[in-house]
């Protein structure tokens, strides 16, 4: 009735990780600009979140928000497991999460350095940083993806 190895906690046969397949991860994409960026942004939100919950609790939910949303995308593109859902148009979404990003990021920033606490100063400096890693990001993902797909579809 019960076994040793039950079903879950028995090692995987070689070459068979069937379940687990869509979760590998790619590690050159970690080590390409997409992943880079994506990991600079992931680690800036990241700062910028304990900067907030330092000085102004107020503004830590849009960081810890964005940190989410950038986390989910580097999981989706590093596993390659966005192409599973190939009705959505993953550079249009990737794109609006960059303008998305830059705008909140803008107001918050902004917002916060009026307190002049030591640690909102900080989280304004890490802000723009990180509006400029979002925007070249948004340009990368503009010229590189939706650029040539609207060339294709006017010849077309």
């Amino acid at each position: 009735m019960f076994n040793a190895w039950s079903r879950r906690d028995r090692p995987p046969e070689e070459g068979a990780a069937a379940g687990l397949e869509g979760f590998a991860v790619d590690k050159t994409f970690l080590s390409s600009l997409k992943g880079i960026l994506l990991e600079t942004e992931l680690a800036l939100t990241f700062i910028i979140f304990i900067c907030f919950t330092a000085s102004i609790s107020a503004y830590m939910a849009a960081a810890l928000l964005e940190f989410f949303i950038t986390l989910a995308f580097l999981f989706l593109y590093a596993t390659q497991y966005y192409q599973r859902f190939d009705r959505l148009n993953w550079p249009c979404l990737d794109f609006l999460r960059c303008v998305s990003a830059i705008v909140i990021f803008l107001v918050v920033s902004f917002a916060a350095v009026t307190s002049r606490d030591g640690a909102a100063i900080a989280a304004f400096v890490f802000g723009i940083i990180l509006v400029s890693v979002f925007a070249y990001d948004a340009f990368k993902i503009y010229r590189t993806e939706m650029v040539p797909r609207a060339a294709q579809g006017d010849q077309q």
